[in-house]
């Protein structure tokens, strides 16, 4: 059974870096994609980022690309989204997925099949 536990959320200024962590526990880890989505109470969950844990491969969302970087530490089982110069409409929960096959590209959170608890990401001006 694959669990997945976020931490690294809290408050930052517009502007200012965030580093979130989703660690995998469990049986698999290699050769599975790996996702941060995120939420608000007006927005509906959408992915961000996504990895392929083996081959380094990334995807990035245009609301997020080039201010966002997803990397894995493949011996702590944990994938890492680095927010940097952070807007106020990053602000939500962030939640890390897991998926074992399909595209890169695939952040539909309807083929993710495992999901962790979330971390609050709150945004100042």
């Amino acid at each position: 059974q694959v669990q997945l536990v976020e931490s690294g959320g809290g408050s930052v200024q517009a502007g200012g870096d965030l580093r979130l962590a989703c660690e995998i526990n469990g049986p698999t880890y290699s050769g599975v994609y790996i996702a941060w989505f995120r939420q608000t109470l007006t927005r509906e969950r959408e992915g961000v980022a996504v990895i392929h844990t083996t081959r380094g491969w990334t995807h990035y969302t245009d609301p997020v690309k080039g201010r966002f970087t997803i990397s894995r530490d493949n011996a702590k089982n944990t994938v890492y989204l680095q927010m940097s110069n952070v807007k106020l409409e990053d602000a939500g929960i962030y939640t890390c997925a897991y998926r074992t096959n399909g595209a890169l590209t695939q952040l539909d959170p309807n083929y993710y099949r495992v999901w962790g608890q979330g971390t609050q990401v709150t945004v100042s001006s």
